[in-house]
């Protein structure tokens, strides 16, 4: 059965295990040998980050052909209106094309940790939050989305993939889960609108729901030093020839 890895990306993490500049990366939190991301998160972006072992379950949840929902929680310059929302729910026009539909709500302050550094905040500007639930993996898309409409993305949180939640996991914490059968069978149907519906509406009612795993405790790992070794990991698919 395949692995995997639920992990809280904090800000200014590198979605790679290695860097030649010494930013912050995913070694620094993950002991693991043998996982590697399924898809990207912004190193200025936090959140619900997959890795797995699996090459197979790497390429389904990260190509976006299979359209797998992603909800993010972005904090944006300015009251946001029904309007911009309609917009975003509708499409809107980028310079790389009209981007699908989405779901977009309006939504509280959720209780997230103070992020450091602080967004920038404009005495006279106030600031207000969206859930955006998207189904593409178009390069910095949210931020993108937002600006579109007038509303410029502060902070972005991504709390949701697929049937996977960044619930129960603080910032820097990882936890280790085996995909069930339910999980597979949603990852190989194409999802339709009201999957990104619910994907979008029910965020906060499953953080009620622990997540399956074969140790439910989160782990964290406090930076340190990284290992010398080999420039980054072999790719799946060498793994894949080496019949691993």
């Amino acid at each position: 059965m395949s692995r995997l890895i639920l992990f809280n990306k904090p800000y200014d993490v590198l979605c790679q295990f290695r860097d030649k500049g010494g930013r912050p990366v995913l070694a620094d939190f993950i002991p693991l040998p043998g996982f590697y991301p399924a898809g990207r998160l912004d190193h200025d972006s936090e959140g619900l980050l997959l890795l797995t072992d699996d090459g197979v379950l790497q390429s389904r949840i990260a190509d976006p052909r299979w359209k797998l929902p992603k909800t993010y929680w972005a904090q944006v310059d300015g009251e946001i209106d029904e309007e911009a929302l309609e917009r975003l729910r509708h499409g809107v026009q980028l310079k790389d094309g009209r981007t699908l539909p989405a779901r977009a709500e309006r939504m509280d302050a959720p209780a997230l940790r103070d992020r450091h550094p602080p967004i920038r905040y404009r005495a006279s500007i106030p600031t207000s939050w969206i859930s955006l639930t998207i189904r593409e993996g178009r390069n910095r898309q949210v931020r993108r989305m937002t600006a579109a409409v007038g509303f410029p993305t502060l902070r972005l949180v991504r709390v949701a993939i697929g049937p996977w939640t960044v619930d129960g996991l603080e910032p820097g914490e990882w936890r280790e889960s085996q995909v069930t059968a339910e999980e597979q069978r949603q990852l190989f149907l194409m999802p339709s609108e009201a999957d990104i519906s619910r994907s979008a509406g029910t965020t906060a009612a499953r953080s009620e729901r622990p997540m399956p795993s074969s140790d439910p405790r989160p782990r964290r790992r406090s930076p340190s030093p990284r290992p010398s070794g080999p420039s980054r990991p072999p790719t799946p698919s060498s793994r894949k020839a080496r019949g691993s």
